[in-house]
């Protein structure tokens, strides 16, 4: 079965993801509305010992139609969308969202903005 993620970070990389899943996974440009981007303070030792930044991005739910976050779709397999759970740190959740184009996707955001 498919699974869509929406990435707006690190997931977006080729690097990343040939790291992670083993391959390069070719995404669409897509866009998210009523969310905005945050700078949140990493402390899971977990992903920080994968060579991560201290700070990332999260995203925060305004609801406000003219916030949008720009991303790219990836189509995973089920076995790669838990890979994404575990690489991600521990304090993001994998929410379901609808896209501007209209693709229902997950995302990653912190527990502490949503």
């Amino acid at each position: 079965m498919k699974q869509y993620l929406f990435s707006y970070g690190t997931l977006q990389t080729e690097k990343t993801q040939v790291e992670l899943f083993g391959r390069i996974i070719q995404g669409a440009a897509d866009t998210l509305r009523g969310y905005k981007n945050a700078t949140i303070e990493i402390t899971d030792q977990s992903f920080l010992s994968k060579g991560e930044g201290k700070y990332q991005q999260t995203l925060i739910h305004t609801k406000e139609e003219n916030d949008l976050i720009k991303g790219t779709v990836l189509e995973l397999t089920n076995e790669e969308i838990l890979k994404a759970d575990k690489y991600e740190p521990e304090n993001y959740k994998r929410i379901k969202v609808i896209l501007e184009s209209g693709k229902e996707t997950w995302i990653y955001t912190s527990v502490d903005t949503t």
